[in-house]
């Protein structure tokens, strides 16, 4: 690669979009409506997207995509110089397939994906020296092939694999910022995960096991309440041992900013009502693991991983 994090991004990049369900439909057509060139890779919705391009409904405003540019292959598509892979992490055995037609000399790559070790997959695949991340803190939903429902507004927190707050990084959020999404930049990628998953952990985890419910019924139950804060208190604490300690006051703001999404169904709720594989590993087992080596006893985060796996396709 003869560009690095020091140099930014084209101010309008050639862009390929892997996996077009809510949130690579939402951010790529934000994107497409801005005028980037953005180039969608689908399966399911392929022959509605040709034919009838998107439809955006947001808090922000509604609008449709009659036409865009949607391919089976990314052969069709060719080499760009931004993929977003929003794929879920469950179809991550895929990429190595799907990601190296899209790659030029200069191509950067971001994962927009939920948990851990998706930077350092992508790293293994295609090189360190082009990996970013997009931790996205948002309510998107799929209602309909070709229609993406976001109902909070949400925000998107970058980090580039290679130095954090890097140039790079910058000029990604900012080209995210042009199309109407809040961006921030992280310190580091590892800290922007982190700070999610006091999120993913409880609320997606617990919206499965205890019955399939939403986010306003956890919170509106003493016992999944007190637990939820549990979780995300353990979660807090290994990340803290791993180097990234947190405001303390980030569990109760997640807790108010959930309170105000009403009821919402957590991406992984639906996934397993759908009977569609959930991703275990990377949200719940991969905290675990690196928390309890870290010498952080996680024994509500061990409860809710064994009981998951008892429930969930992955």
């Amino acid at each position: 690669m003869t560009l690095g994090p020091n140099h930014p991004l084209p101010a309008n990049p050639r862009t390929a979009v892997v996996g077009s369900g809510a949130l690579g439909t939402y951010y790529g057509a934000k994107l497409a409506k801005n005028g980037v060139p953005v180039s969608f890779l689908a399966r399911r919705d392929l022959a509605h997207l040709k034919k009838h391009g998107l439809e955006i409904r947001c808090s922000e405003g509604d609008f449709i995509l009659p036409s865009i540019h949607a391919f089976a292959k990314s052969e069709e598509i060719g080499a760009v110089d931004l993929v977003l892979i929003t794929i879920k992490t469950t179809s991550n055995e895929s990429l190595q397939t799907l990601l190296f037609p899209l790659l030029g000399p200069d191509t950067v790559i971001c994962s927009l994906q939920n948990g851990l070790g998706n930077e350092e997959l992508l790293g293994s695949l295609a090189g360190r020296e082009r990996i970013l991340c997009g931790v996205c803190h948002i309510c998107v939903s799929r209602p309909a092939p070709g229609v993406a429902l976001n109902m909070s507004g949400g925000n998107i927190r970058f980090s580039d694999l290679m130095g954090g707050d890097t140039p790079r990084a910058r000029s990604l959020s900012e080209l995210f910022e042009r199309s109407g999404i809040r961006c921030s930049v992280a310190p580091s990628v590892s800290s922007a995960r982190w700070y999610k998953l006091v999120w993913n952990v409880p609320f997606n985890g617990l919206a499965i096991t205890a019955g399939g419910i939403d986010t306003a019924k956890i919170l509106s139950d003493p016992h999944l309440r007190a637990e939820t804060i549990t979780l995300m208190n353990e979660v807090m604490a290994a990340s803290a041992a791993i180097g990234f300690p947190q405001d303390p006051q980030h569990p109760s703001h997640e807790i108010a900013r959930t309170l105000k999404m009403g009821a919402y169904q957590p991406s992984s709720l639906l996934d397993y009502l759908a009977q569609k594989p959930v991703e275990l590993e990377s949200i719940w087992g991969e905290a675990l693991r690196q928390g309890t080596a870290a010498g952080v006893p996680m024994p509500h985060l061990q409860k809710l991983y064994e009981r998951l796996r008892g429930l969930v396709l992955t």
